[in-house]
């Protein structure tokens, strides 16, 4: 099957590009490159890079997302469904040189030739470099999760806005990373650093108070838990029978707030430890329960009262704290 090239027509296209073509920054080269697979069918992704002593890029590689060859998994064939092989060792490229006299990028070597087919242009925003959410549509989206719009309606929503899905620009997954990064990110900064700061200055004040942050892959903070020191000796008094509480939500990301709660030889409520939780998932109460476990010098409530999926979770690490 011959690849779907574009053949030049003998002009030179703006949009093409071209040997010793320059720009001012690898962003603008990475743009125009992706652009130009935008018109074709392909994406491309970022190859090899150097950098000189004081981190300048040098050169950079640009390729087709089909270069190479994935690394076979062994897991593969113990796979019912094993992974489809999507990379065919195209080897379509641009590369970039920086040139310090005239303090610019410029092409030094570009292969146009692939080995494979072009995506049809009503899918090419199915390709994962060519999926972008504007800054329009961003707002759109926060526009729709604030008046409390489902997900999969505010996307056919804006799809019909633009004569169907497929002129969006972006899929449905790409709609809901943005969300999730963006309630990340408002983890990260604001209300949510003064907490951390203030976390930081008590545990200056006494060292008893424990307080732990999860991050993600990216760095972004998603659970928080702490516990004074009041409160990890209340537990040492009162913490047989504990009940965890997740039915508080305080703030306007819905972000679940916790807390760990018993009684006093008094009757009266007594907190043993509290955490602001990106989610509900069994992943989060896992590490929540760990550290809570942690706070209190891996001593186990021997009744806890909560909904199935926390007390699993529990279960599981009360078990191995014994």
């Amino acid at each position: 099957m011959e690849p779907n090239n574009h053949e030049n027509d003998g002009g030179e296209c703006d949009w093409k590009p071209r040997i010793r073509m320059t720009f001012d920054t690898e962003q603008e080269v990475y743009d125009f490159y992706n652009s130009y697979g935008g018109r074709l069918g392909f994406s491309i992704r970022r190859g090899y890079v150097n950098k000189s002593k004081e981190g300048q890029i040098t050169s950079r590689q640009f390729v087709c997302n089909k270069e190479g060859f994935r690394v076979v998994d062994k897991r593969d064939s113990l796979t019912k469904n094993p992974r489809q092989e999507v990379r065919t060792g195209c080897q379509a490229r641009l590369v970039i040189k920086w040139d310090r006299n005239i303090q610019k990028f410029f092409v030094s070597d570009f292969v146009e030739q692939h080995n494979h087919i072009f995506v049809p242009t009503e899918c090419t925003h199915m390709l994962p470099s060519q999926r972008k959410i504007s800054a329009s549509q961003a707002t759109e989206i926060d526009l729709a999760e604030k008046s409390g719009i489902r997900l999969n309606a505010a996307f056919e929503l804006m799809g019909n806005e633009v004569g169907g899905r497929e002129s969006l620009g972006f899929t449905k997954l790409d709609q809901k990373n943005y969300l999730r990064t963006k309630r990340q990110n408002s983890l990260a900064y604001g209300k949510v650093g003064s907490i951390l700061q203030y976390f930081r200055d008590k545990s200056l004040e006494n060292p008893s108070f424990f307080y732990s942050v999860q991050l993600d892959n990216k760095e972004q903070i998603t659970n928080i838990f702490w516990a004074d020191a009041q409160m990890i000796m209340d537990y040492g008094q009162f913490g047989d029978v504990v009940t965890f509480d997740t039915t508080y939500k305080l703030n306007s990301a819905h972000r679940p707030f916790t807390s760990f709660v018993g009684f006093n030889h008094h009757r009266e409520t007594v907190i043993f430890g509290a955490a602001l939780m990106y989610d509900e998932t069994a992943d989060s109460f896992v590490w929540l329960f760990r550290r809570f476990l942690e706070a209190m010098s891996s001593k186990a409530p021997k009744t806890i009262f909560t909904d199935q999926d926390a007390a699993m979770a529990f279960l599981f690490l009360s078990d191995l704290a014994h």
